[in-house]
């Protein structure tokens, strides 16, 4: 059987990073129309948006270097056979050890359109390397196969558009419309190449191991979104909600038609400004991965949503009124998150 699932996962846990998430919300920024310089009485996030916007100021563009770490593992035990015991089974036991590690180096271009629109386009290039471990407990073998392989790749392109929907003043919240379009420029899980596994007595084991690590997901998707965010001195508190659209693809050969699970995303948080130049935030991002189809084929196993949740710390610091440097850490709440990711973003106003 040909497992899919960890693949549209992997494709679907970005998305809560990528529409305009708890990281820009913690970045120096500046408010559509200027407040008295009277009501500005002490350092807080909200007078740190000064230097730059959440949006873009109209005519102005912002480059955006950032590099990017993931690393996953995961555990998987199939039992094919019978159990007379709770804690007895009779049959094939087979466990699976995935470790997993990322790195995206990334360059995202945007520009003002107006005060309150905003385009922008990502450009990622992945490295992945992967290794599995597998091993059957109740057959004659107890040497494990091991199998490593790795890609390097462009990744998948993604295009954005933003609207601030209200003035952000200090007591008020304000509101962030967002829409992310992600391509499948990157190399397909579908296009790789893979060998199919096989038991101790040279039986196939109905489990692929790929020779080459995708670098995309091989589906187009649509991600709307809508960020609130609520200044009150000294503090910001954040929200944001979305969700995932992955289309529907022919993937050709013994695939077929596949039909992606959909994911819909909650984040919630606060930043805190420690001085004019640095500020803190904590967060935390969760989001449901839905069931995904493929034509004519039951995936087994099947689970009808997948929990994908993310304890968040960043740190933000101006460089200079047109710099800074962004820092955040991602630590997996859930078993299906990725154990760690820490991003680094410079984001340059000209």
């Amino acid at each position: 059987m040909f497992h899919l699932s960890k693949h549209l996962t992997a494709a679907a846990i970005p998305l809560l990073l990528l529409a305009v998430p708890a990281a820009r919300a913690q970045a120096p920024q500046e408010p559509v129309g200027e407040r008295p310089a009277e009501e500005r009485t002490q350092p807080d996030v909200a007078a740190v948006f000064e230097e730059r916007g959440l949006l873009t100021p109209p005519g102005s563009w912002v480059v955006e270097p950032a590099l990017q770490y993931v690393h996953s593992s995961s555990t998987t035990v199939a039992i094919d056979g019978f159990t007379i015991l709770p804690a007895i089974a009779i049959g094939l036991i087979d466990i699976s050890e995935v470790q997993r590690d990322t790195l995206t180096a990334s360059l995202a271009l945007r520009y003002g359109l107006t005060e309150r629109l905003e385009v922008g386009v990502r450009l990622p290039y992945v490295w992945r390397d992967e290794s599995l471990r597998r091993r059957e407990i109740l057959e004659g073998s107890d040497t494990p196969q091991v199998a490593d392989s790795s890609g390097e790749d462009l990744g998948d392109v993604e295009l954005g558009l933003h609207l601030q929907f209200n003035r952000a003043d200090t007591g008020k919240p304000f509101f962030i419309g967002n829409l992310r379009v992600k391509s499948i420029t990157g190399t397909s899980p579908f296009e790789v190449d893979r060998v199919p596994a096989t038991n101790p007595d040279g039986s196939d084991s109905g489990v692929d191991i790929l020779l080459e690590q995708p670098t995309g997901s091989g589906f187009w998707s649509v991600q709307p979104s809508l960020t609130m965010i609520y200044p009150t001195d000294p503090a910001v508190i954040y929200g944001n909600i979305s969700y995932l659209w992955n289309l529907e693809r022919d993937q050709g050969g013994d695939y077929g038609r596949i039909d992606p699970g959909d994911a819909l995303g909650l984040s919630l948080g606060t930043g805190i400004s420690l001085n004019n130049r640095t500020s803190i935030s904590l967060g935390y991002d969760h989001s449901m991965v839905f069931e995904t189809d493929r034509e004519g084929v039951t995936l087994d196993p099947v689970f009808e949503r997948i929990q994908v949740g993310s304890f968040i710390w960043g740190l933000s610091q101006r460089l200079s009124p047109r710099t800074s440097l962004n820092l955040s850490v991602a630590v997996g709440a859930t078993s299906a998150a990725p154990d760690a990711q820490v991003s680094l973003r410079l984001p340059m106003r000209f």
